[in-house]
């Protein structure tokens, strides 16, 4: 049996009125990969993390449609993004690139490779005009599976970007 353990470090609440941000234009500019560990380093990049790196991302897109929200074309702004490292740390260049794209929210998402079996995962639904978070979290797993990554992605986006506000 793998263990997987689940630990909440960060959410930020809805809108200040708790609404959802459903069936908005989103500009989803992906999944970061940061491999920060010792077996990283010295064999380079892992095939298979780089495929459910794909996994999650498409995961993620395919939940916010499911949802109603619109994820918009990233062309226009295709350029730009190939010159960040990281759109979830650039000094909010995500929301500018949405409001350039007409999106009214930015996405993004990091999975932080520490050890073979710590794994760190980052979701932050921003506003664009403002850049102040919507919603987001982040979980820690212990496991190096694909069947751990979804859970763990599954998390965030239940319980933190689609958790539903009770009054």
């Amino acid at each position: 049996m793998r263990l997987i353990t689940l630990i909440f470090l960060g959410f930020a609440s809805a809108s200040a009125a708790g609404e959802s941000a459903i069936g908005e234009k989103t500009a989803f500019f992906g999944i970061t990969y940061l491999d920060s560990s010792l077996q990283g380093e010295m064999q380079g990049t892992d095939p298979a993390e780089a495929a459910r790196i794909e996994m999650l991302h498409d995961m993620v897109a395919d939940r916010f449609v499911a949802e109603g929200h619109e994820l918009v074309d990233l062309g226009p702004v295709q350029a730009d993004l190939e010159r960040i490292v990281n759109p979830a740390k650039c000094y909010g260049c995500d929301t500018r690139m949405a409001t350039t794209l007409g999106a009214e929210l930015s996405l993004v998402g990091e999975v932080q490779k520490v050890s073979n079996l710590i794994i760190a995962m980052n979701l932050q639904l921003r506003d664009a005009k403002t850049g102040e978070m919507v919603r987001g979290g982040v979980v820690d797993i212990r496991a190096n599976t694909d069947d751990a990554w979804r859970r763990g992605m599954r998390y965030l986006l239940d319980n933190r970007i689609f958790r539903q506000e009770t009054p």
